[in-house]
């Protein structure tokens, strides 16, 4: 688990994960709050407490008496949610910089696809930059 941030978060992103690399499908039965405490260690509660986020935003939905399923359209929802906060953490201070040091968007491009090829051919050279 992830020191620092809420057991019930880490929770709800690991299923989020899961749907986004679809090794949990939608219309999947979600794991069960119990198999998440005992997976995880935590109390039931708190594994509760991810999984009714994820209700909430609608990526799951109960059948009543059998348990949590991934609702139709969550991966996308998911996705979509995950771009716009790549978008926010990443990319706006990227441009922001790329604006101070003068560089034009097909300088930038230039410097991705460059940086993009190198970690393609070399996945030890995109933790040493």
């Amino acid at each position: 688990m992830e020191e620092g941030k809420a057991l019930f978060l880490q929770i709800a992103e690991s299923v989020e994960d899961s749907i986004i690399d679809a090794s949990l499908p939608e219309e999947a039965q979600a794991p069960s709050t119990n198999e998440l405490a005992a997976f995880y260690r935590i109390n039931p509660a708190t594994a509760a407490k991810g999984i009714a986020m994820l209700v909430d935003k609608g990526v799951l939905y109960k059948r009543r008496g059998i348990g949590m399923f991934v609702a139709p359209g969550a991966r996308r929802l998911l996705l979509e949610e995950r771009r716009t906060a790549f978008a926010d953490r990443f990319v706006s201070p990227l441009l922001a910089e790329a604006r101070k040091l003068g560089l034009s968007a097909d300088d930038l491009s230039h410097l991705i696809l460059e940086h993009a090829a190198v970690a393609a051919s070399d996945p030890t050279e995109r933790t040493a930059r």
